[in-house]
């Protein structure tokens, strides 16, 4: 897809367009009230904006959108791909991930987010390993931040379609 085809679609179309992009209704909301964009540059600065004003709650529902690590979900566009470390991991590390996913989530209340493209499988363990150890106050603006990592790469990603 363009920028410019992005620019004119209709705001529902533009919706279903931008939600795999981030699962916050709030974020794609704002995104189609702030076209058109003259440029891409400008598309990721304004996801940017909208993602770092928008509140917990709001985080959380895009949070909720992405399978967990390693799990398969056919429903998320570009999962599988972000994932493919997962593909290629060790058994051990397999379980060892979904073991720690049920840790952070049952200490935080939502999925371990990492951006992993590019990311094998153990790189992955030792970030959630490694993000055990916050405090929820932290570790959610860290998830913040890996989400908005995400959210640039599949604005690329689809702009590229």
């Amino acid at each position: 897809m363009t920028l410019d085809a992005l620019n004119h679609l209709p705001s529902e179309s533009a919706r279903e367009a931008l939600l795999p992009c981030c699962g916050s209704e709030a974020w794609v909301t704002q995104m189609i009230a702030r076209r058109p964009y003259t440029d891409v540059k400008t598309l990721h600065q304004h996801a940017g904006e909208v993602w770092w004003q928008l509140n917990e709650t709001d985080w959380l529902e895009a949070f909720s959108q992405h399978p967990k690590i390693g799990e398969r979900n056919d429903k998320a566009k570009w999962s599988a791909a972000e994932q493919a470390g997962m593909a290629r991991a060790h058994a051990d590390t397999v379980e060892s991930m979904f073991r720690r996913n049920r840790e952070y989530e049952e200490k935080f209340g939502w999925i371990f987010i990492v951006c992993a493209t590019g990311k094998s499988a153990s790189e992955m363990l030792a970030m959630l390993e490694n993000r055990l150890g916050n405090n929820a106050s932290d570790e959610i603006r860290i998830a913040a931040e890996e989400q908005s990592k995400i959210t640039h790469l599949r604005l690329t990603k689809l702009l590229a379609e």
